[in-house]
Parts: C-alpha cells; structure tokens; sequence
C-alpha cells in the first residue's frame, strides 16, 4: 500500500472566483519519466496536463498549482511504460499521488500498478470556509477557524485543574499560567528548499521577531520570550516569487505545557496570515506537602500544607505485643517498650483446649464434653470431645409385625419386609411377585384370544396366546363379482356380475358393467347419410361430414362453369353452341351473349336485324337509333357477399350471394 502525503490548500485570495486553487501532488518512482497526468472538463477539452519529469530525483515530489475551473472534471494519471508508480516491483519504492482542493484531499491513488487512472471530480468556487469558535476568551476556541459559527459556549475559568494539587480549583476548566515563559517556534518545509524571499513575523508589544526557514532545512525550533498576559500577533508575507516554494511550508506555536496555540500546516499558498491569540505561560499549581500540621503534636511539618494525622501519647504502639495490651492506655508514638509478643488462647486449665503458652485470654475456651467418638458406633455423640464407651452398632428390622423383624437391632436399616397375601404359585394365572403369604387364590391358565374385538375372541379364556385374528369385513359369496377371500365376517356388499363393454373410448361403452366380455366397438366416424356424395357405408358414428350432390358444369373452359358443383350434369356450353350471323332471332336470354346499348347505324343499314324491327327511332328517313348490340361474353364470377352485402369469401353452412359480369346473382348454402 501507498503512503500518502495528506496536505491542506488554504484558500488563495488573488485567483479569480471562477476557479479553484487546486494542488496536483505526485510522490514519483525512481522511472519519473513515464508519468504524466490531465484534466478535461465535461466536454472532453483539457484544462491542465503535466508531464517531462525526467528531470526530477528518484522519488522525487511533484507539486503543480493550478487554478481549474469550477464544474464537473475528469483526473486522469497515465504511465507510458504500463506499470503505474509501481517502483517496488524493480526493486525500489511505490510512489503515489493525490489531488488537494482548498482544504480537503479530493483525490488518492493507492493503487500504484496502472496504464492510466481516473477520477471524477467535481470543483465549487470559493473554496469553502473553516466553521468554528474565534474568540479565543471560550474553550471552544478553534486556532484554524475563519468564519464563526456560534459554537462558543464556555468561557475559560483560568486556575489550576489538577485534582492532585494543593490548589487544585473545581470551578477551573483551563490550567492558570504565571508570567515569564518560554514558547518554542517551530518553523516546517516539506521539501527542504526554504522560504525563499518570504518572511514570518512575531509580534508582542514592542518585540518583534522576524524569521526566515534556512534552505534544505526541513524543521527549526526557535525560543520566543512571551510575556503574559499582552497579545501576540503573527503575520506570514509570502513573495508572489517565492509563492511556490513557500507552499511547503508552514509553522507551530507551542506553550510550555506543550499546548499548540496556533499551528499552519503545509501546502501553505496563503499570501499574508495574520491571526491574534492570548498567551499565558508557566503551570500555576502548587504540589501537595503532607504532614501533621499541628504544633502541639510529637510529628509536626511547619513546611506541610496538606494535614496527616499528628501523634502525641508515648507508649507501645504495636497490637502485636503484649505491652500494648496491659500498659492501660492507646499510645500513638513508640517509645520501643513493645518487648513481649502477644499470644492468643485459652488460660483456663479446666476447658478442653487450655493453651499453656497464651498469654492473653482470647474469650474461646472451650469445655470439656465425654461421649463415644467412634462415627461407626451406636452411640456416637458429634459434640464430644473427650472419649467415653462406645455400643457397637446392629443394623435390621425392628418392627415386630414384619416377616424379617430382628430383636437384636439397635437401628432400623428400612429393611423391614410387611405381610402381602397372594398367590404364591409361579405357574398360576394369579401369581403375584410381591405376595410373600400364599392365600389359596391361585387360578389356572387357558390360553386364547383375550381381545373382545376380535374374529376369534375366547370369553373364557385368561390369557392371550397370540391367535388373535382382526374382523375383515367385506362379500363372503364367491359367486358375486366382488368377493373377497380375504374377509371373515360379510357386510351385505355383495355385487352381481354385470357383462359389457368397460372401455369408455368405445362405442358400446356400458357404465353399468363391471365385467368386461369383450364387446366393445371402436368408434368409425363419417358421412352416414345415403344421399350425400361422401356416404360411408363403414362409418357408425355421424361426424357431419356430408356433402350434398350439386349438378351442373363442371369444366373451367365452358360458359356456364359452375364451381360448386361435384356432379356434372353433361351440359356444358361452349361457341360452338352460340350460333351467329344476319337474319337469326337473339334472344334476350341467350347464354352466349349479353346485351349492351350501342350508339350505331347498324340497324339503318341492317334492316334484316329483328332486333332492329323492334326499336321505334328512326335515322335518315330508315330504321336508326341508339339500339341493343349484342356483345358475346363470358360469365364470371366478380364478388361474394353475405346476406347484409358485407364482402366475404366462399365458405359452407352459411348463406352467400355469388354476384356475376353478367349481372346475375346466385344465393347459394354449402352443406357440410
């Protein structure tokens, strides 16, 4: 894993609010120059890119300020060689790189093995401010902060807060300080290449201090005189030349308790710094002198400000010895007169542990009990503690109306066996286990079935031999259809043979029969109807497939087709049936022709033409007029309708109308 360097931007006041300081750092491997990095806005356009860092150290730090714009932005870090900042896979270190905005790392790459990395940012101008308590008066106080948010809320009870103190102050919430301290300056660069041109500067009063970082020295500590309680002031002067390498920079103020009073930590870009604190220094609690506090007393301290106890009676003072006990009195200061120890015990020489060596009585005498000490024994007694005689023990029945009753026994052992009359014999039905006195009861075994719900059950019986059969209800009738040879006991189930057909899928299917003798006919569907063009004379079942027999035309070439028909009628017509030519009668019905109207002389120059006999019209003195002309045609079919006049298509078992050329109209039913 990578180690990142965490820095902070400040806000930069001289960049324009339609951008954002940004800060792109990159910790390089020792192949610095196969990085390289850029920045497109959303459209694909790039904004800023880096890149020719061959020149950089092993390792090396890259640092680019640049001012984006605000919006959203892609981050993208490329490697030519494919490798990212994978140094530790040659042998060397891992690099690794991170994009600041204002105060907050908005980017890292942890990952060091990469062709390219990319991240998605997104940029808000002004950098965003630092919430927090200014007033340096409340606890709250926050050294950092540059906008107020209200959080002040304790003010600082200056005083000494260490409970083990002399003075320790309970109301204090902020340790009290004396004056003339020392404070200690520490002055940082990240990269060891100073401050350049840029100045700090320390200010109290009328002492002021100027400081500038030496080059390559990455940390120095310098001592400030502060006195207190007067305010001191910082201000950090950044060159607009210097502005980059000052960035590495920053700087701590300590107490001499180790307090940070203020502190900027680096990449510090901020042009000019000023922030003011108070200062105290010094610790201001008293340590605690315990001794007795009492003049009067044999241990008096005069230097003691805490009081312990004070001793003032001489004697001996130790519970251990036996002066301490009979010098009459409690001393608490030794005079060494503790001479004899002090032994516990019993000093009357009647009790039963009398102690000769005691030389304080200890109230724990015990007297002297006699009594049998043996635990076997008949009359042990737990209390003694002086041995007496003992009465041996004999344990047995001891009640007199038992079987087993013992007349030596000194203690029932609940043995004791009382009088159970019974049958006594093993081989009788009746036998009893527990019965020890036979009574004359005993009954013979017979053996069968015992059970009242039995087939077979023995009334007489007394004991069950196994035989037990279980009733099998069901038609004891062998001549019936559902008899059972299993059953024992009939339940008026018995069912006759009825013979049939037992196959639902046939045609003399019997639901009644429950015994097949093999009758069945399989179903034959068809046209059952002798007069239908399709008649089977096979088929027993209708499937209303008939077809009626239609006469007529059956060929396509002749005039009078007809294409329902399935039966020719042999009286097709053809030309060869029209007949043609001057002085022959048409008729108006003639299937060969139909009749149109024809304005023409034909009629003034044909006067042989019947038809033209007929007109009343007469041209240029002879027959004339607009006249019937004959015109030979075919007929054909041109639509199909339903009986409403909606169009349809040929179809059976409904009733259609065949509309012709000719202006004929069939209704025709097609039965199927």
């Amino acid at each position: 894993m990578k180690k990142l360097l965490l820095l902070l931007l400040l806000p930069i006041l001289s960049f324009s609010q339609n951008c954002v300081p940004t800060k792109i750092i990159i910790n390089l491997d020792q192949y610095q120059g196969e990085t390289s990095w850029d920045v497109k806005d959303s459209t694909g356009y790039v904004v800023a890119m880096g890149s020719g860092y061959y020149s950089q150290p092993d390792y090396g730090i890259v640092e680019e300020q640049r001012c984006l714009p605000a919006g959203d932005l892609t981050f993208t870090i490329y490697d030519s060689y494919g490798d990212g900042l994978n140094g530790a896979m040659w042998g060397g270190l891992d690099g690794s790189y991170y994009v600041v905005q204002c105060f907050d790392t908005i980017v890292t790459g942890t990952d060091a093995a990469f062709g390219s990395d990319t991240a998605h940012i997104i940029l808000s101008a002004p950098c965003p401010p630092i919430f927090g308590c200014m007033d340096s008066s409340y606890v709250e106080f926050n050294p950092r902060a540059d906008t107020s948010d209200g959080s002040c809320s304790t003010l600082i009870v200056f005083g000494c807060i260490d409970s083990t103190m002399y003075n320790y102050d309970a109301l204090a919430n902020t340790m009290s300080l004396v004056p003339a301290c020392e404070y200690i300056l520490t002055l940082t660069d990240l990269i060891g290449d100073g401050w350049a041109s840029s100045n700090l500067e320390v200010k109290q009063g009328d002492s002021t201090w100027n400081f500038t970082l030496d080059t390559a020295a990455y940390s120095q500590e310098y001592t400030i005189s502060l006195r207190a309680p007067q305010e001191v002031s910082f201000k950090f002067s950044i060159s607009s030349q210097a502005m980059q390498s000052a960035a590495h920079c920053g700087f701590k103020l300590t107490n001499p308790l180790g307090m940070t009073m203020i502190e900027v930590i680096p990449p510090f870009i901020q042009p000019l710094f000023k922030r003011t604190i108070p200062t105290y220094c010094g610790n201001y609690c008293i340590d605690r002198i315990f001794g007795c506090m009492d003049p009067l007393a044999l241990n008096y301290v005069d230097t003691a400000n805490t009081n312990i106890q004070c001793f003032y009676v001489l004697g001996c003072t130790s519970p251990a010895y036996l002066e301490y006990y009979t010098q009459g009195f409690v001393a608490d200061t030794s005079d060494n007169s503790c001479l004899t120890p002090a032994v516990w015990g019993c000093n009357d020489t009647t009790a039963f542990n009398y102690n000769s060596l005691a030389n304080i009585d200890n109230g724990g005498c015990i007297p002297v009990i006699l009594g049998c000490m043996q635990p076997l024994a008949f009359n042990y007694n737990p209390q003694a503690n002086t041995s007496a005689e003992c009465i041996a023990t004999i344990y047995g029945c001891m009640s007199s109306i038992a079987i087993n009753y013992d007349p030596l026994a000194n203690i029932d052992d609940g043995s004791c066996i009382g009088v159970v009359y019974g049958c006594t014999d093993t081989l009788a039905f009746n036998y009893s286990p527990t019965a020890n006195v036979d009574d004359s009861s005993c009954v013979d075994i017979i053996y069968g079935c015992i059970n009242p719900v039995m087939f077979n059950y023995c009334d007489t019986c007394n004991t069950n031999d196994g035989s037990c059969i279980e009733i099998l209800y069901g038609c004891t009738d062998s001549t019936m259809f559902n008899y059972n040879p299993l059953a024992n006991a009939d339940n008026s189930s018995c069912t006759p043979f009825v013979f049939g057909c037992t196959d639902p899928s046939m045609l003399n299917y019997n639901p009644l029969s429950n015994t097949e003798d093999f009758s069945c006919i399989e179903f034959v569907y068809g046209c059952m109807d002798t007069l239908a063009i399709n008649y089977d004379s096979l088929a027993n079942t209708e499937n209303n497939s008939c077809v009626a027999v239609i006469e007529g035309c059956m060929d396509l070439n002749a005039y009078n087709y007809i294409a329902e028909a399935n039966v020719s009628d042999n009286n097709c017509l053809y030309d060869a049936n029209c007949t043609s030519g001057p002085g022959f009668p048409y008729w108006l019905n003639d299937p060969c022709y139909a009749w149109v109207i024809s304005v023409d002389d034909y009629c003034c120059d044909n006067a042989w033409d019947t038809i033209c006999q007929l007109t009343y019209d007469h041209c240029e003195g002879a027959y004339a007029g607009p006249l019937l002309k004959r015109e030979q045609v075919k007929k054909e079919l041109i639509t199909i309708t339903d009986l409403l006049g909606r169009q349809a298509k040929k179809g059976k078992n409904k009733i259609l109308l065949y509309i012709y050329n000719d202006g004929t109209v069939e209704k025709k039913l097609i039965i199927k």
